[in-house]
This record gives C-alpha cells, sequence and structure tokens, in this order.
C-alpha cells in the first residue's frame, strides 16, 4: 500500500529560516530512489542539494524554481510504500524531514519573487505545482546562474524548446530595463550577490576598519613552489603561492591571536578562537562566496594545498555546504588573480582581519646590494580596530611577509 508523502524544506542550520529554490532535479511522474538529489535551494550560506529521504514516484511539486521557502514549508509530495524510520507509515499530515534536520516552528509559505527581486504576496501551499524543468544545456545552466536567471522565465526557440545561448541572451538584454535615452539600464540584485551586499554593508555599518600594507620580494617563495611541483609528495597537487600565504597566516596568527578573533556584540567581550577556520574569497558563478577551510591550524602545508584546492573548485561549481560557509575566523583574498597590484579588502562579518594578496610580479628590486628582477607582492590587511590595534595587525603582517621572503620561518614559526 502506498502513501503520499510531503518532503519539507529542512531545517539547514545557522539560524537560516528560508531558501530559494534554485532548480528541480525531477518532475511529476518520476521515480525516485532514496537519498536521490530532488532539489538544489540556496541559502544565504551556500546552494545545498537535497536528497530524498523516501523513495517513490513524485506525484506533486509544491514550490517552483526562483520562489523563496520557509523552513517546514513543503516542497515535494511523493507516493512511497516505503516504510517511515521505525516502522511506522507517513502521512500527508505526518511531513519527512533529513536526518540530522529538525522541524521548525515556522508557518509553511512560500513567496515568488517579481522582477525586482522583491517579495510578493505569501502564496497558499496547495497553489497547483510548478512546471517542468526547462530544457537548456550545461553552458547555457551556467551562465543563467551565473546571471542569476530562472530559466523557467525564457522561451526556448532551439529543437525541441531548448533553451539556446542566444534565447538566454535576448532574455537578459529584455530583463534590463532601459532609460528613455538607452544610457542607462537597470536589473535586479538577486541571490549570493544581494546577499554579499548586505554582509559587506552590515561589515562596515558595525566595524572600524582600517588597513596595513606590506610589499615583499618573495621571490624565495617562488623557488620553493618551483621545487615543491617537483616533489612527489606533491606531484598531483596545484601547488600555488596562495597555499604557502594561507600557511603563513596560520602560523602568525598563533604570534598574534587577536586577529583571529571576534566581537560579541551582546556582552561587549573579546572572543578568541583557540582554532582557524580559514575563509577563502572565491568569485563563483552566483557571486563572490567566502567558504571556509575547517582546522586549518593543524594542517600541513599539503593537506593545506589539498584542502585549498578541493575548496576551490566547490565554491566556482557552488558546491560549498552551509558547513563550509559558516564559522570562519580570518580571511585571504587573492585579488592579484585579477592582475590588480593590491586592495583594501572588507571584513567577513564576525572576524577580526581579512589580508588581500596582490599579484605576483617581476620588478626591479634591490637584492644583495644590486638592482635585481625579483618576484614582488604586496599584501593589504585590513582588520577590526575594536580587537586589535594598529601594532598588533602591523607585527601580524611583518610575519606572514617574512615567511614569504624565507620560506624557511615556515619551520622557525611551526
Amino acid at each position: 500500500m502506498s502513501t503520499r508523502r510531503q518532503f519539507l524544506l529542512p531545517d539547514l542550520g545557522e539560524g537560516l529560516t528560508e531558501a530559494e529554490l534554485v532548480a528541480w532535479h525531477v518532475a511529476v511522474g518520476d521515480e525516485v530512489t532514496l537519498n536521490q538529489v530532488l532539489v538544489e535551494v540556496e541559502t544565504e550560506k551556500a546552494v545545498v542539494e537535497l536528497p530524498s529521504p523516501f523513495a517513490g514516484t513524485v506525484v506533486e511539486l509544491l514550490a517552483g524554481a526562483g520562489e523563496t521557502v520557509d523552513v517546514g514549508a513543503p516542497l515535494i509530495a511523493i507516493d512511497s510504500a516505503q516504510p517511515e524510520t521505525g516502522g511506522t507509515e507517513e502521512t500527508e499530515e505526518k511531513v519527512a524531514m533529513l536526518v540530522g534536520y529538525g522541524p521548525s516552528e515556522a508557518a509553511p509559505s512560500r513567496r515568488r519573487r517579481n522582477g525586482s527581486g522583491a517579495r510578493q504576496r505569501t502564496i497558499p501551499t496547495g497553489t497547483p505545482t510548478a512546471p517542468l524543468r526547462p530544457l537548456a544545456p550545461p553552458p547555457v545552466r551556467f551562465i543563467a546562474r551565473q546571471e542569476g536567471v530562472d530559466l523557467a522565465d525564457v522561451a526556448g526557440h532551439g529543437p525541441g524548446g531548448i533553451i539556446t545561448r542566444d534565447d538566454l541572451a535576448a532574455h537578459l538584454a529584455g530583463s534590463s530595463a532601459q532609460d528613455g535615452n538607452g544610457r542607462e539600464t537597470r536589473a535586479p540584485v538577486r541571490g549570493v550577490q544581494k546577499r554579499m551586499a548586505e554582509a559587506m554593508t552590515r561589515s562596515v555599518a558595525t566595524a572600524p576598519q582600517a588597513c596595513v600594507f606590506l610589499t615583499v620580494d618573495a621571490t624565495p617563495t617562488v623557488e620553493l613552489i618551483d621545487r615543491l611541483r617537483d616533489n612527489r609528495l606533491f606531484e598531483e597537487l596545484h601547488v600555488t603561492p596562495l597555499a604557502v600565504v594561507a600557511r603563513a597566516v596560520v602560523l602568525a596568527v598563533r604570534q598574534h591571536p587577536a586577529l583571529n578573533s571576534s566581537w560579541d556584540e551582546t556582552s561587549g567581550e573579546m572572543v578568541t578562537k583557540q582554532y582557524v577556520h580559514l575563509g577563502i574569497a572565491v568569485a563563483g558563478p552566483r557571486g563572490l562566496v567566502v567558504p571556509n577551510i575547517k582546522d586549518a591550524q593543524d594542517l600541513t602545508l599539503r593537506e593545506l594545498t589539498t584542502a585549498l584546492g578541493d575548496l576551490t573548485v566547490r565554491a566556482r561549481a557552488a558546491r560549498c555546504t552551509t558547513e563550509d560557509m559558516h564559522g570562519g575566523t580570518i580571511t585571504l583574498s587573492n585579488v592579484g588573480v585579477f592582475g590588480v597590484d593590491a586592495g583594501v579588502p572588507i571584513l567577513n562579518p564576525g572576524e577580526a582581519a581579512i589580508l588581500a594578496v596582490g599579484a605576483l610580479q617581476r620588478r626591479p628590486w634591490e637584492f644583495g646590494g644590486e638592482i635585481a628582477l625579483r618576484h614582488v607582492v604586496t599584501l593589504s590587511l585590513a582588520f577590526d580596530h575594536r580587537l586589535a590595534d594598529g601594532q598588533a595587525a602591523a607585527l601580524f603582517l611583518r610575519d606572514v611577509g617574512e615567511i614569504l621572503a624565507d620560506p624557511v620561518n615556515l619551520v622557525a614559526f611551526g
């Protein structure tokens, strides 16, 4: 005997109360298996794939792409003969949740965003279901995600109604409002870009931020990396200067813990972390994200290189988890990949410091009493002046620079 079961948006943790539905991976009539990915949702932390808690046939999709869904609201109805864990049957009144997630007391509701990104009226949970997933090749889906476009809103003119690049381009051109002279355009700010804008505004408004700079001859670090790339223990890894900088930051934090702290607004206390969750700012397809490497203080240079590569790949593919995005204590921003020498970064909310790494370039530099071409990089450290004064920030930056100038300090500081 089969039973209609509803799968609710689970409590994804970290105080999140809602998520935006990005894309369905199933359609009405599909057979699904246990733990098969059903849907992608986006929270203010990350894009998350939700697996099915039971097997069966999809009866109804209860929310559509672009809708904002409250925790505890129904996402999908599945006709299933699979018994619920513990041997009892799940009814339409008893909704299934993912293992490890708890129910929310929030009232179930769904809100569709209009063209400006504003929420519209609450939609009753019995509203008719969303259409099938739009047909589009992977490159078109990638561009759509990058631009924050719901493909359900795009008309497809390819074979069988497939959405082509030209279709998406035409939609993007038509979705930007122009002024009468065509000299200005307006486009809604959505998703990760909108949440990052809110976070940066909050950061500047709440933390007194200052910045110090240091330009370093990092030629010895470049030489070290060349040697590591030929080392059998690193041969399968993509070793970069950022890995050495990451290790340098972890080591320098031991000497200057104020740069790895946070300000408790409620109690007015300084909270110093005895661990380093190292954030890495990455320009992903949906905007800038800052996932972090957990307990980076316990990782060797090789392990840190591996973790850095893995995290960057997942961030660029919009596959970071909420756990990846939560709990950072200090952040690295590699602005040098864009060819700039330096920048003044903005603190990730809740953190005491962020280090921006400029382009590593060959420049004329004094070396051994003569002018020579050396690999030079500029480091910019922004810090919360409530938690660290100029001296602490300068000494921290000095220590990072000394490691890059002479990597033997990777051992000496350790």
